[in-house]
């Protein structure tokens, strides 16, 4: 049975590390012991869900063997508690399959959260701040923090565009799936006929990227030592003292010559090296976050939608997933989880299909 051997597999695999953590060598390795007690703790929800497996499976065997038992009236209550025990069978195995599915290894990172107007004007710009105030509201009911990183206000208090940053414990596992096109149907505040318009609004979901740590390694430096040159005395330039640092894998080439000291002109190359490779390496995240969201909004269109907020009917429509709520003055107020739980579920069983269709290809 599949199930039964990826159960196997997590508990070997917590056993592994149980053992690992007490070890003198993981001990004294500060980095890698926090990553197999991160490990470790994101695999012991598992383990208890595993253990009320076991003992149902446990209790059925029993069930089972009274079944054989002499006593009808054992046998019966044997029965009984058979289909009850079976009925909760079902539920459990599918609870831990969708426990087993591989994580997004961003879903604990914190959140850049961009929003802007799209097709419909101003009342695009004023629906955009709804949207803003909407997450605000969640972010708060859920203790995290936001912080604006960037706005473009119009005159009628209506947003072009915001940019913030939304910072707490699983802020990207809860917000991923609210990127896309926000439609809106209402009578405008900028319509005095009291016509019903239509306008849209963007938002993408970026999860944060982590502090790049730039280490370079010795081995992808060629270092080279030279004379000074230029004015600096005699000392200056007669001594090896001047310094030429190649990063070999990205070509970079940097030099210093400003110190008497061959050690502080090398000092001073590498916090060079370090600065340009890190500049490097922002410049790549930031063109992955842009082709993401490119992907995640499209063009901004009011046909790309993936939410209706309806102000006449109080009604909130999902239509990645079919799912309508009667209480859109209460959603805006960032009463959203009820929307953001379904949303999960559904993705959760859509990743559950793909993984059963290559397990049986």
């Amino acid at each position: 049975m599949k199930l039964l051997d990826n159960l196997k597999n997590v508990e070997k695999r917590y056993g592994e590390l149980t053992g690992e953590l007490s070890s003198p060598s993981v001990l004294s390795n500060r980095e890698l012991f926090q990553r197999l007690s991160r490990e470790q703790s994101e695999l012991f929800p598992v383990m208890q869900e595993i253990e009320k497996y076991k003992k149902l499976l446990s209790d059925m065997e029993g069930a089972e063997e009274l079944l054989e038992a002499g006593d009808e009236e054992l046998r019966k209550l044997a029965e009984a508690e058979l289909e009850e025990l079976k009925k909760g069978l079902p539920e459990m195995e599918k609870t831990l399959t969708l426990m087993l599915i591989p994580k997004d290894k961003r879903d604990e990172r914190n959140v850049i959260l961009e929003i802007r107007a799209g097709t419909g004007g101003e009342e695009a710009a004023l629906f955009a701040a709804d949207l803003f105030k909407m997450y605000s509201k969640y972010a708060e009911s859920r203790r995290w923090k936001i912080e604006v990183i960037d706005t473009s206000i119009t005159g009628l208090g209506g947003i072009k565009e915001v940019i913030a940053s939304i910072q707490g414990k699983g802020a990207y596992s809860r917000l991923k799936y609210e990127s896309g096109v926000h439609r809106v149907q209402r009578v405008p505040q900028t319509e005095a006929s009291g016509r019903i318009h239509t306008s849209a609004a963007t938002v993408a979901v970026l999860p944060e990227a982590e502090d790049v740590d730039i280490k370079i390694e010795e081995r992808d430096l060629r270092i080279d030592t030279f004379c000074a040159s230029g004015p600096g005395g005699q000392g200056v330039n007669t001594t090896y003292s001047a310094v030429r640092i190649v990063h070999i894998p990205t070509g970079l080439i940097v030099q210093c010559q400003d110190e008497r000291s061959q050690i502080k002109n090398r000092e001073k190359a590498l916090k060079v090296l370090r600065a340009r490779l890190y500049e490097l390496e922002q410049e790549r995240q930031e063109r992955e976050r842009a082709l993401e969201r490119k992907t995640q909004v499209g063009t901004g269109d009011r046909s790309q939608r993936i939410r209706t907020y309806n102000y006449p009917q109080n009604r909130v429509t999902d239509h990645r997933i079919g799912v309508t709520l009667y209480k859109l003055d209460r959603f805006l107020e960032g009463e959203t989880d009820e929307m953001i739980d379904a949303l999960i579920a559904h993705f959760q069983t859509e990743k559950l299909k793909e993984l059963s269709a290559l397990e049986s290809a």
